[in-house]
């Protein structure tokens, strides 16, 4: 569903509370969070979608990272997950067995296990995970973390949705799609455990709502704004190519329409006329297992670089964080 679609019907549910959910529906962020303890909060998050590439193996490894990635966007560590899942009657069972076998051993990769699941009989196969982690109730990572002056980073690049668009349609070629797939695959275990090194708060990740969907829960939620650089994004390889020829999903033209709507028709949302069509598209475009977007103060910002560089990890600066409670870019 659409953040449109979403925010109609979690409207009313949102009035629910309890002292210790310290994260719900009421603050629109990546996962729940219900504090245990002073030194314990669990995490619990649930994601779950069709194939996005034919291997099996490599479609269940995907899904699995990609329903960990809530976790480790509210700044948390993997414990376990149960498998959730639909296929058709005579889907074959050896290869269920291998979409299971390819997100036991992402789960694995992650630090937790699969302890369980439930199953239902589907007209289409569907695969993804309920995951639960841990984290301490002071070190949460929200997306009300922003602070004006902050600088903005990217830990992965966009582009997956395009390309597994174009991979449905054989209209892009191996090496971009397993560009994509390597991307897909890498967690931001890594990235989480350096942003809490550095004593990060403001971050999410880049998933169904794509960059300017989820950087504009981060502007509701923090009442700051973004400025973002276009020409800093980092793009996988033949990602813009395929978004200008309009290889687009839908997932990106509900973000655009309903962004366009909203921030938009409020003066929010102001994007150079001067970019390209195709990279405006991908800014708007769903992402599988994206990057997080995240904000660092001024005095901690300049040891970014070099913290992911010492865990082997990427990460691109994309701009800052402005007063203003917009997006604007450029």
């Amino acid at each position: 569903m659409g953040p449109g679609e979403l925010h109609d019907v979690l409207t009313d549910l949102r009035r629910n509370g309890h002292p210790d959910l310290l994260v719900g529906l009421a603050r629109r962020d990546d996962a729940a969070v219900y504090r245990i303890s002073d030194e314990v909060a669990i995490v619990e998050t649930v994601d779950f979608f069709p194939p996005v590439v034919d291997d099996p193996y490599t479609y269940g490894a995907i899904a699995a990272a990609n329903a960990m990635s809530d976790v480790y966007a509210m700044g948390g560590q993997v414990l376990f997950a149960l498998n959730v899942a639909g296929f058709p009657r005579d889907f074959p069972r050896e290869v269920i067995a291998q979409i299971f076998g390819g997100g036991a051993d992402k789960v694995a990769e992650g630090g937790g296990v699969v302890a369980g699941g439930h199953t239902v009989v589907d007209a289409e196969p569907k695969y993804g995970l309920c995951v639960t982690g841990r984290v301490h109730p002071e070190r949460i990572f929200i997306k009300g973390g922003l602070g004006a002056g902050h600088r903005l980073f990217l830990s992965k690049p966009l582009g997956t949705g395009v390309i597994t668009t174009a991979a449905k349609e054989d209209a892009c070629g191996p090496d971009v799609l397993q560009g994509a797939i390597k991307s897909m695959l890498r967690l931001n275990r890594a990235a989480t455990e350096v942003l809490q090194d550095l004593d990060v708060r403001g971050a999410t990740d880049i998933t169904g709502f794509g960059l300017l969907g989820h950087g504009a829960e981060m502007v509701e939620a923090s009442g700051a704004g973004l400025l973002i650089h276009a020409a800093k994004l980092p793009l996988l390889d033949g990602a813009l190519a395929l978004a200008e020829k309009g290889l687009l999903s839908g997932g990106m033209k509900r973000n655009r329409r309903y962004l366009e709507s909203t921030l938009g028709a409020k003066g929010q949302l102001v994007i150079d006329t001067a970019i390209s069509p195709g990279l405006v598209s991908l800014l708007f475009e769903a992402e599988t297992s994206g990057g997080l977007l995240f904000s660092v103060p001024q005095e901690r910002a300049d040891r970014v670089a070099e913290s992911f560089k010492k865990r082997g990890e990427p990460c691109w600066e994309i701009g800052e964080v402005i007063t203003e409670p917009a997006i604007h870019v450029v």
